[in-house]
C-alpha cells in the first residue's frame, strides 16, 4: 500500500502590521512559499508554511517552535508591533493544506499586460495579455509578496520602454529565480534569450517544472548557480536583470552582477529590508549605478538601477 507523507502546518497569529515580517521569516527559516490569513473581524493576521518530515524521522515538533519563537523575539527587537505571536505546530491533511492556498491564492494582474494566477482559477487573460500559470507548492513563491510583484512590474515595464513584443528582442537574466515565475513571465512577455538559476536545487527542479507547465521550457535556460562564484568575465550581458536576494548577497554579489549588465540596461533589486536599503543604494552607486524606481511596503523596500 502506498503511504503519503505527513504534513506539518507551522502557523503564527500575528498583527496586520507584521504580516509581511513573519512571512518572512518563516519563508527564510523554512525555504517554503507561505499562506498568510487575514482577519477583518478580529483584526488580526495568521501565516503558515506547510512542512514534510525528513524521510523516515518523527516531526521536531519542540525544535520547530522554538526556532519560530526565536525568530520572533529578533524581530520585537526591531520595535514591530507583533500582536499576539501565538505559534501553533500542528499536523494536517494535505487537503488543509490545498485548500488554504485555494483561499488565499488568487489572480494577480500586472497592469494591462501579464495575468498570474492558480490552475484552478476560471479567469481568462484580457486580450493581449500574457498569462502565467503558477499553482503553489510546499516550496517556493507565487508572485503574491511585494518584492516579487515589484519585479514582475518592472519587467512590464522595461518591455513597453522596448517597445512590446514586435520590438526588438530584449534580454533577460533572472538571479535566485526560485519558482522560476520571473523569468516565465519575462518569456511570456517577448524577452529573448533569458536565463535564470538558483543555488538551491529543489528550486531549479520547481522552476523546471513550471516552465514545462507553461510551455516555455525550451525558450529559457535554466540553471544551478551561486551567484558568489560567477566568473568575473561573462560571457554575455543582459538588458534587464532581476536579483531577488537578502542585502549581504547583493553587497558581496554586487561586482558579479553589473558585470553582467548591458551598458543601458536595468538592474532590479529586491527583497531588502527597508533599513538595509540605503546600504544597497550606496553600494550600487559605487558602480555607476542610478536608482530610477523604488517601492516600499511595510519594511521591505525594491529598487530600479540604469547606469548614470
Amino acid at each position: 500500500m502506498k503511504t503519503t507523507k505527513q504534513l506539518w502546518r507551522v502557523s503564527v497569529k500575528t498583527s496586520l502590521a507584521a504580516e509581511d515580517a513573519v512571512s518572512e521569516l518563516l519563508a527564510g527559516l523554512f525555504g517554503v512559499a507561505v499562506a498568510a490569513y487575514f482577519d477583518l473581524e478580529k483584526q488580526f493576521s495568521r501565516v503558515s508554511v506547510f512542512l514534510e518530515p525528513a524521510r523516515g524521522k518523527a516531526f521536531p515538533v519542540a525544535a520547530t517552535r522554538r526556532t519560530v519563537m526565536a525568530g520572533l523575539a529578533r524581530l520585537a527587537d526591531c520595535d514591530l508591533p507583533l500582536g499576539e505571536q501565538a505559534v501553533e505546530v500542528k499536523r494536517v491533511k494535505r487537503e488543509d493544506w490545498a485548500e488554504s492556498w485555494k483561499r488565499h491564492f488568487h489572480p494577480l494582474h500586472i497592469g494591462k499586460e501579464l495575468l498570474v494566477k492558480p490552475s484552478w482559477s476560471k479567469l481568462p487573460p484580457r486580450k493581449g495579455q500574457a498569462l502565467v500559470t503558477l499553482d503553489p507548492g510546499l516550496s517556493f513563491g507565487t508572485g503574491q509578496h511585494p518584492t516579487t510583484s515589484f519585479c514582475l512590474g518592472e519587467i512590464v515595464r522595461v518591455r513597453q520602454a522596448g517597445g512590446g513584443q514586435s520590438a526588438l528582442k530584449q534580454s533577460f537574466l533572472d538571479i535566485g529565480t526560485g519558482s522560476g515565475i520571473l523569468a516565465i513571465a519575462a518569456v511570456k512577455l517577448g524577452y529573448r534569450p533569458v536565463a535564470a538559476f538558483d543555488f538551491d536545487p529543489q528550486a531549479v527542479a520547481v522552476a523546471r517544472e513550471n516552465a514545462r507547465k507553461n510551455r516555455v521550457a525550451e525558450q529559457m535556460k535554466l540553471t544551478r548557480g551561486d551567484v558568489l562564484k560567477l566568473a568575473a568575465k561573462p560571457a554575455r550581458q543582459y538588458d534587464l536583470i532581476c536579483a531577488n536576494l537578502i542585502s549581504n548577497v547583493l553587497l558581496e554579489a554586487r561586482r558579479l552582477i553589473v558585470a553582467r549588465l548591458k551598458p543601458g540596461g536595468t538592474l532590479v533589486l529586491a527583497g531588502i529590508l527597508a533599513s538595509e536599503f540605503h546600504l544597497i543604494e550606496e553600494a550600487f552607486g559605487k558602480s555607476r549605478l542610478k536608482l530610477v524606481a523604488s517601492r516600499q511596503e511595510n519594511e521591505w523596500c525594491s529598487g530600479s538601477f540604469c547606469q548614470e
